[in-house]
């Protein structure tokens, strides 16, 4: 899995790629994240990658020719696979669980990162395969956006967090949020874990994990009961939360 970030601020992007469970996973060589200088593909002596938008109005717009060329030269060197042409964006499509488990089936990803007011409309129309947002807010660049991906694909990499039932529980894989978590000690301040949980019976551990999701989910995100897979226990558990409320 390769993703490359194409960004003018390439220090960020390694800072952060290049710690913790990223950094392990690509010091194994389960990922590979590079950032790719957009600067090194600008001709001119300032290397610039931005300029005034035609028309007028404020801010600066990034430039198509270090975009397309940075691109079209991670495309001839992908070795015949089409890669995935990501553009960060406030307008694209909502980044979610499920993108980043369609994106973690790709093999090279491809992420731009915009800045100022964003980017020359022909590198939206002739480079992206698809536009994403992280959210309905906007960001001074989008390396931040890009990172959040980058680390949200990486997870689902198998290898890459060690046990790989980790991922298959988070919120929102399963369609739910998940459960409520609780370590070592068993008794603090007062504050106990629930006993279920030291019982040793995995079936109704299991059990209560499956119904505090569905608590959790029914009170914190009801939207998602609408499209989450639910047994005939789980509608029935649905049903009494409803009586409750």
């Amino acid at each position: 899995m390769r993703i490359e970030i194409l960004t003018t601020i390439p220090e960020m992007i390694d800072a952060v790629t290049g710690e913790s469970i990223l950094g392990r996973a690509k010091s194994r060589g389960l990922i590979e994240i590079n950032a790719v200088n957009l600067r090194d593909f600008a001709h001119d002596r300032h290397r610039t990658t931005d300029d005034a938008p035609f028309g007028g109005g404020p801010g600066m717009v990034m430039k198509p020719e270090p975009v397309f060329e940075a691109v079209e030269s991670l495309v001839f060197r992908s070795a015949g696979t089409k890669p995935r042409v990501l553009l960060m964006t406030p307008q694209g499509r909502r980044f979610n669980q499920k993108f980043a488990e369609e994106l973690a089936r790709e093999s090279h990803v491809i992420i731009i990162c915009g800045r100022y007011e964003g980017v020359d409309e022909r590198i939206r129309e002739r480079l992206a395969t698809d536009e994403v947002s992280i959210g309905d807010y906007v960001l001074t660049g989008g390396e931040l956006a890009a990172l959040v991906i980058a680390d949200a694909v990486s997870r689902l990499i198998p290898g890459v967090l060690g046990d790989e039932t980790s991922c298959e529980t988070d919120s929102f894989s399963s369609g739910l949020l998940e459960y409520p978590q609780y370590t070592r000690p068993a008794d603090y301040r007062g504050m106990e874990v629930p006993e279920v949980l030291l019982s040793g019976n995995h079936a109704e551990i299991a059990k209560w994990r499956r119904e505090m999701a569905l608590k959790r989910t029914f009170e914190r995100r009801p939207d998602l009961l609408d499209t989450a897979p639910l047994t005939e226990e789980d509608k029935r558990i649905i049903n009494e939360l409803n009586n409750e409320k």
